[in-house]
C-alpha cells in the first residue's frame, strides 16, 4: 500500500510539474506577497522571489513550487495547492490552501506576519524568555500535546547550557519547562540541579523539595534535602 501511494504521489507531482507555467510577476505583486506566513505557532513558510522565480523556504530548505498561474502554485513537499488571498475585512494577506473538491472555496489558512515577528523558539534562541514562555503557553492552550513543547526537549536544551556553564540560560529554559509541565517531578529536579550548579543552594533546596514531594522515590532529592535542610532554615 505504501509503495502504491508513493507511486501515485510521484505521478501526480510529475503531472503538476509538466503543467508549470511561465509567469511574469509584477513588482507590486511580489512586494505584496513576499514575506513570512505563519504555518503554525512556531513555524513559518517564507515566500520570496529570485528575479521572476517564485521560491519558498520551509523547514530549513528552499522549495521551488510548480506555478499554475500568477496567483496559484503547487508545493510537492506539502502536496498542496495554494493561492494568495487578502481578507476582505481585515486586509490581511494569507496563503490559502486550495480545496481539491471545491477549488472556488476561499479559506484563510496561513497569515502573513509583519517584519520582525518572532516565534516562541526564536524568542528562546534570542534570550527573550518571557516572550518565549508567552508563545509556548499559547501553543499549549491550543494543543497540549504539541511537539513544540515537549518536556524532554526543554530539559535537553537546559542541560546543554549547563554543560557550557551557561547557568543563567539553563535556569531560564528549565523554568519555562516547569511552567509548561508543572505536574512533572523531573522538571523541578532538573531546575534544582541547575540552581545548585549556579551556586544558589536555597533555590536548589526549594525545587528539590517540590520534586521529592511529587516523587518520594527520588534519591538525589532526598539526599540533598537531608544535607541542606539545616542550612536553609
Amino acid at each position: 500500500m505504501k509503495t502504491k501511494a508513493i507511486v501515485l504521489i510521484l505521478f501526480a507531482v510529475s503531472i503538476f510539474a509538466s503543467c508549470s507555467k511561465s509567469v511574469e510577476y509584477s513588482e507590486e505583486f511580489k512586494e505584496q506577497t513576499s514575506g513570512k506566513y505563519l504555518y503554525n505557532l512556531d513555524e513559518f513558510v517564507e515566500v520570496y522571489y529570485n528575479d521572476n522565480e517564485l521560491l519558498l523556504k520551509w523547514k530549513g530548505g528552499e522549495i521551488k513550487p510548480v506555478t499554475l498561474g500568477q496567483n496559484e502554485f503547487f508545493v510537492p513537499d506539502m502536496y498542496k495547492k495554494f493561492r494568495f488571498v487578502k481578507h476582505p475585512k481585515t486586509n490581511e494577506r494569507y496563503l490559502s490552501v486550495i480545496d481539491e473538491d471545491d477549488e472556488a472555496k476561499i479559506t484563510y489558512d496561513y497569515i502573513k506576519v509583519k517584519d520582525g515577528y518572532k516565534t516562541p523558539s526564536q524568542h528562546l534562541k534570542d534570550g527573550n524568555y518571557e516572550k518565549a514562555l508567552e508563545g509556548y503557553l499559547e501553543i499549549k492552550k491550543q494543543d497540549s500535546t504539541s511537539s513544540y513543547i515537549r518536556e524532554r526537549d526543554f530539559n535537553s536544551l537546559g542541560y546543554r547550557h549547563l554543560r557550557d556553564k551557561e547557568y543563567k540560560e539553563a535556569i531560564e529554559v528549565l523554568k519555562i519547562n516547569a511552567v509548561l509541565h508543572p505536574n512533572s517531578s523531573n522538571v523541578y529536579d532538573s531546575l534544582a540541579d541547575a540552581y545548585l550548579r549556579s551556586g544558589d543552594s536555597l533555590q536548589a533546596y526549594n525545587n528539590y523539595k517540590k520534586a521529592y514531594e511529587m516523587d518520594p522515590r527520588n534519591p538525589r532529592a532526598e539526599r540533598f534535602l537531608e544535607v541542606y535542610k539545616p542550612k536553609v532554615q
